[in-house]
Formats: C-alpha cells, sequence, structure tokens
C-alpha cells in the first residue's frame, strides 16, 4: 500500500527490478574501521562496504549511513540483513554502519560518571567526518542519504531533520518514530507511566546477566555488553529536551526548500506501523514529499532482510539525481 508517493518510486521500482534481474551480485568485502569519537570520548567502530575496483579508482562516491536498532550494533546491517548483497548491485556506492549503542542517536541531557554520551555527534560528526577524511566520499549534502531500522528509523529521521544541510534523503524502516513524543507526554503527565513486565527474581537474574554478557563480535573495549552499552544519565531531564529530538515537531521547524528528501516503510502486522501511518499523513497535510511503502510483515530481520533492498533502491536513486547523474553512471569525478 502506497500513501502519496514522491516521482522518484516508479523510476526506482523499474531500476530495481533491472538491477536484480540483470547483475549476478555477489557480497562485497564488509571491513571494520576502529577510531576516536569525541563526541562520546571512546574508541568506536564501524563497518564499511566499498564498491567494486574501488582501490584502482580515482572516483569519488556517495554514501549511505544505516542506524543499527535497540539492544543491536554495527555489525547488525552487514551479518542479518544481507547490506553486503544489495551493495554489490551497485558500481558507485559506499555503505556506512556505525555502532550508536543503546542511545537513541541523541545527545544525552544528563551523564554519570563524567562519560560524555553525545550520540548525535557521534553520528553527524565524528563517524561522518572520519569517513570523508578516509575515504573518497562526495563530502557534501547530494552525497551523503541515512536510514536505519527500529530504534535507528527514530534516528535517522530525527538526525536527519535537525540536521538538513547534511543528507539529501532520510528513511526509516519499521521505525520507533514516537520514542521522544511518548516521553514528553510521560514528562507532562498526559500519559500513564511506561509498564514494565512483572519479573521473578530467577527472570530477573537471567536477564541480568544477559544485559553483563560480553559480545565477541562487538569488539570495542568497554562497550561490548548490553549494560556498557547503555549510557547512564537521562536521555531528556524535561519534556522540551523530548521535544528538540520529536520527529513531529521537527517537521514544524523547517521551511519547504530545507526538506531532505523522506522515506518510510513498515510491517503491517508491526505495532509501530501506527506512527509511521501517522507521520505520512502529517507530511501529506504539509504537501512534504515522500515514500512510504507498507508490506506484510513484523517487527524482525525476516522484515528488515526485505526493506533494505528498497531503501537502498530509492535512496541511491535520489543520491544520483541530486548529483545530476544518470542512473548507474560512471562519472564520479566530483569534487
Amino acid at each position: 500500500m502506497n500513501f502519496r508517493l514522491s516521482a522518484y518510486t516508479a523510476v526506482v521500482v523499474i531500476l530495481f527490478t533491472l538491477v536484480t534481474n540483470s547483475v549476478s551480485a555477489q557480497n562485497l568485502e564488509l571491513r571494520t574501521v576502529e577510531f576516536s569519537s569525541p563526541a562520546v570520548e571512546r574508541t568506536m567502530k564501524y563497518n564499511i562496504v566499498l564498491p567494486r575496483g574501488y582501490e584502482t579508482s580515482s572516483e569519488r562516491y556517495p554514501v549511505l549511513y544505516l542506524l543499527h536498532g535497540l539492544t543491536q550494533n554495527y555489525t547488525a546491517w552487514g551479518l542479518r540483513n544481507g547490506t553486503p548483497y544489495y551493495a554489490g548491485l551497485y558500481d558507485d556506492l559506499i555503505v556506512v554502519m556505525p555502532d550508536g549503542g543503546n542511545s537513541w542517536y541523541v545527545n544525552w541531557a544528563a551523564n554519570e560518571s563524567g562519560q560524555k554520551n553525545n550520540w548525535e555527534d557521534h553520528i553527524v560528526i565524528d563517524v561522518v567526518n572520519h569517513v570523508d577524511e578516509n575515504y573518497r566520499t562526495i563530502a557534501r549534502r547530494e552525497g551523503r542519504a541515512i536510514a536505519g531500522l527500529s530504534m535507528g528509523g527514530y534516528g535517522s529521521i530525527t538526525l536527519g531533520l535537525r540536521n538538513p544541510g547534511l543528507f539529501i534523503s532520510i528513511g526509516s524502516t519499521s521505525g520507533a518514530l514516537e520514542h521522544s513524543r511518548q516521553i514528553a507526554r510521560r514528562m507532562r503527565g498526559e500519559a500513564p507511566p511506561r509498564e514494565f513486565p512483572d519479573l521473578t527474581p530467577a527472570e530477573q537474574a537471567e536477564r541480568e546477566a544477559r544485559r553483563q554478557r560480553v559480545n565477541p563480535l562487538i569488539g570495542i573495549e568497554g562497550f561490548s555488553s548490553q549494560v556498557e552499552r547503555s549510557p547512564l544519565g537521562q536521555e531528556f531531564v524535561t519534556a522540551e529536551d523530548a521535544d528538540a529530538y520529536d520527529p513531529f515537531k521537527l517537521i514544524d521547524k523547517l521551511s519547504a526548500d530545507q526538506f531532505p528528501h523522506i522515506y518510510l516503510d513498515c510491517g503491517t502486522e508491526d505495532r509501530l506501523i501506527a506512527g509511521a501511518r501517522e507521520f505520512a499523513g502529517i507530511l501529506i497535510n504539509r504537501d512534504i514529499p515522500f515514500d512510504y511503502m507498507q508490506m506484510p510483515g513484523e517487527h524482525n530481520a525476516d522484515y528488515w532482510i526485505q526493506s533494505i533492498g528498497r531503501i537502498m533502491a530509492v535512496q541511491y536513486e535520489v543520491m544520483q539525481r541530486a548529483l545530476g547523474q544518470r542512473p548507474f553512471g560512471r562519472n564520479r569525478n566530483v569534487n
């Protein structure tokens, strides 16, 4: 089902069909990069997929950033959701998968133990700058897109609207778009407190043991268990803090010419679809072009393996058009 689709959609559907039918894609190499992030005062990592022929080329490439969900990490998009395969369908696209812990990709309002938790700045400043400084990217708005799943969908839409000059396209699959709005409503007494399941002592002990368990796939010192990856402090101290990261409010702060392209999708059996539909309705009322898709699916990897191919096709085409390139063009000596 589609609500008010932008002009990109028909072209992208044709292109995606042609690419998947005509190209014998192979998984591209997934590389892990370690770097220092001043915004969070940690050594962090991201995964990156470079296009074929990158090492022997002098071309510059557009970049798609993919944000992971809650309790996931920078390996999620590459290991579970087929990103190296889909990236292999394109000859001229870099894909970057950073790590945001369980931060919701916001600059935390209050921190404990002196630990910096400026996770918005980690993504939009530290990660983007490190990628631009170390790889041949098209280091301007037209050459960047960002998308994410669940918490990452919320993050990509929020960061994109808060930094409209950074990304030409922002996307969400199964996004928790109501996250900060729900927190603000609870702070204002407009919604009941969040309920948590009652656990037996044994269940609580097992839960805590899981949270303490180190995930060897992450390999980040002091940041590889769920306890370590969950910031200490307060995400938002006031309702106004939460409002500042509410995508439903952020769209009222931008003029028509400031908006990036927006892509939304969600599974019809996903409880988060109500937020996606509401957000799409507001975009319709504001006369803001966007792409929306819903299809059968739940909030799980089975759905995301399908959605990543569509996200990549749409956002790739948006960048191509913004850069003045024909689809799949090879003229990449762009300053």
